[in-house]
């Protein structure tokens, strides 16, 4: 895509989901980037960065100039990677002050799409090497379905908000940004510290909002580089995790549960059952969508080596 006003745009509203996403207990920032097709720009992008700067701090020093340096800051998508932060980190407040709120007091009906959308979602790592799945691909996934499923099965704790608590829960908070499956406010829901950390954003609490920005980034800049790897050495295996992962984390989207994640007797059928449907729907429409588009762009590709 040029880099055009309206690319940049575009970007900056795929990152704005992405954002949105982290803000909603239960939804994975990480799925949402593989569904507006953000995910591998994001990963590589963010390891680059990483290694860039690990680079500069112990080139420069030594002597050794910057090229090291610069020849990974060369590799991030820029016109990508920065209208994506941008927009994401807007929506994550914007998401977080009005429609968080909207999420809890409407939780069954919110679960509902949410569960809904990220089903139809698993197609998307499940075909995304492009390969066929073997026996042992379906069994790996499987265990990591099973490990999602029981972590998101667990009730929450009340950890205290202290700074260091705050810098150490954001580390592993964030790695759900890069993890489809993984919710980032789950986590923070599970540990008591989601309802603290929205205060902590409406009060302007800087403390708390510095121990949480220290922490996420810590923790991005040492998982990212491993995630990475993973995706550039084993695509289609870290797919079939990605895939059990999503699989299993349906259990912290079912509509019918308490807050201490227990399963509850199923209310309000027809009603829930129609959002599920509806989130499902959504996610196949812009699948087909998507395929159509990438069709129509391989034949006016195929037209123009033709004519040449």
């Amino acid at each position: 895509m040029a880099n055009s006003v309206g690319s940049y745009i575009f970007n900056a509203v795929r990152g704005g989901a992405v954002g949105t996403s982290e803000a909603l207990p239960g939804i994975s920032g990480g799925t949402v980037a593989l569904i507006v097709g953000l995910y591998d720009q994001l990963i590589g992008g963010a390891g680059h960065m990483v290694s860039g700067i690990k680079r500069y701090v112990t080139d420069v020093p030594r002597g050794r100039g910057k090229d090291r340096a610069v020849e990974q800051f060369r590799q991030v998508e820029w016109s990508v990677l920065v209208p994506a932060l941008i927009g994401m980190a807007v929506a994550l407040v914007g998401a977080l002050l009005l429609i968080a709120p909207l999420v809890e007091e409407y939780t069954q009906y919110a679960y509902a799409i949410f569960f809904g959308l990220v089903l139809a979602c698993l197609w998307i790592p499940y075909t995304g090497a492009g390969k066929s799945w073997k026996a042992g691909h379906y069994l790996l996934a499987l265990v990591f379905a099973v490990l999602s499923f029981f972590l998101t099965s667990l009730p929450g704790a009340n950890l205290p908000p202290h700074p260091v608590v705050v810098f150490l829960v954001a580390s592993v908070a964030i790695c759900a940004l890069v993890l489809p499956g993984v919710s980032g406010s789950f986590i923070l829901l599970a540990v008591g510290l989601y309802t603290p950390s929205k205060d902590a954003l409406e009060n302007l609490d800087f403390v708390y909002i510095g121990a949480f920005a220290l922490g996420a980034l810590t923790g991005l800049a040492l998982f990212v580089k491993v995630l990475q790897y993973f995706l550039e050495n084993f695509h289609h295996l870290t797919l079939v995790v990605l895939t059990g992962l999503m699989a299993g984390s349906l259990r912290a989207l079912w509509p019918w549960q308490s807050e201490d994640r227990e399963i509850l007797a199923p209310t309000e059928v027809p009603l829930t059952v129609a959002l599920m449907v509806a989130g499902f729907a959504i996610i196949v429409v812009s699948i087909l969508w998507e395929r159509r588009k990438r069709l129509q762009r391989e034949v006016e590709a195929g037209h123009e080596s033709v004519s040449v």
